[in-house]
């Protein structure tokens, strides 16, 4: 059994054809079962009005659907957002009479500029993330001990605290005790649901319902991290080198606020240290966060800068 996550951005409600809706917030979830495989489309809600909306949309999917009405300044920003999170596997949908040669200055060395374009016919758009979920191998047997960042939890009458989140990382076995970071409780998964399917593991990219024993719905936070692993770590402090995107326009400066991403987390930050020397393009910068941050080394989070005007995706940094 495999999913595929696939973040789907366009006009609100283009993922209706795509799937059954599910949960809806800022982000708004579509189920498609085939036989045992399954893919979640993810669709950002309040988007462009709420940066947060898309980069949560894309922060965890491996492919996109690109829907194109018009090239605006949004249409950019979404560029700059599938290129920092590096999803390059796509489906560009070009709409009223938009053409490929209009659109190939702008994505010109993105990860876009290898999206494959396809007619507005979501019914072959379907067809053809099925076929590609179907041809996906289940990885050879995975030991590492995997995460589940929280995006909903809930009580669930007779069954108790229930949380839903996507794999990343490794395997997340039934009967398992998960901390919740960056608290320092604990939880047993009673049970693993992958689209309403009971499981007794789940790995990379499924969709998961995790009863859990041992903790309340108050103890839980939206941006929350389910894990085993050793390596996983939290702080309010966080240092690493940045990659800006070519069309920001001067370099960082200590005391701006930013907002970091990573997973379902997208946390305001001060820069409380940039060194500029060389490129200043690739900064080595420290972070003061409002609230810690859950990682692991080498993880990636994308920089958000919310006062940009028609450009408030910075770039990437990399964890040390």
């Amino acid at each position: 059994m495999s999913n595929l996550t696939v973040a789907v951005i366009g006009p609100e409600g283009y993922g209706l054809e795509l799937g059954k809706k599910g949960t809806s917030s800022d982000i708004t979830f579509y189920n498609l079962k085939k036989g045992k495989n399954t893919i979640t489309f993810l669709e950002p809600t309040r988007y462009p009005e709420r940066l947060a909306s898309l980069f949560f949309a894309v922060s965890l999917a491996s492919k996109a659907i690109l829907v194109v009405d018009e090239v605006t300044a949004a249409f950019g920003e979404c560029l700059i957002m599938l290129d920092c999170a590096g999803i390059k596997e796509g489906i560009v949908v070009l709409r009223n009479y938009i053409t490929p040669e209009q659109i190939a200055p702008l994505i010109q060395g993105t990860v876009v500029e290898h999206y494959q374009f396809l007619p507005d016919d979501r019914m072959r758009i379907r067809e053809q993330l099925i076929g590609d979920v179907e041809a996906m191998k289940e990885p050879d047997q995975i030991r590492e001990h995997g995460a589940v960042p929280i995006d909903h939890f809930f009580n669930v009458k007779g069954i108790g605290v229930v949380v839903l989140g996507e794999v990343v990382g490794g395997r997340i076995s039934r009967h398992e005790t998960l901390r919740i970071h960056p608290t320092k409780k604990t939880a047993l998964v009673r049970s693993i649901q992958k689209h309403d399917d009971d499981a007794e593991y789940a790995i990379p990219e499924d969709r998961v319902g995790l009863a859990l024993k041992g903790i309340e719905t108050e103890d839980l936070d939206r941006g929350y991290v389910l894990s085993a692993s050793p390596d996983m770590t939290s702080s309010t402090m966080i240092n690493g080198r940045a990659s800006l995107v070519r069309y920001w326009p001067s370099p960082l400066k200590e005391g701006m606020v930013i907002h970091a991403g990573l997973w379902m987390q997208f946390i305001p930050a001060r820069i409380a240290f940039v060194d500029n020397s060389g490129d200043w393009k690739k900064p080595v910068i420290t972070l003061r966060m409002e609230s810690e941050l859950v990682y692991h080394p080498g993880a990636r989070v994308i920089l958000h800068y919310l006062d940009g005007g028609k450009l408030r995706v910075a770039g990437t940094m990399v964890l040390e």
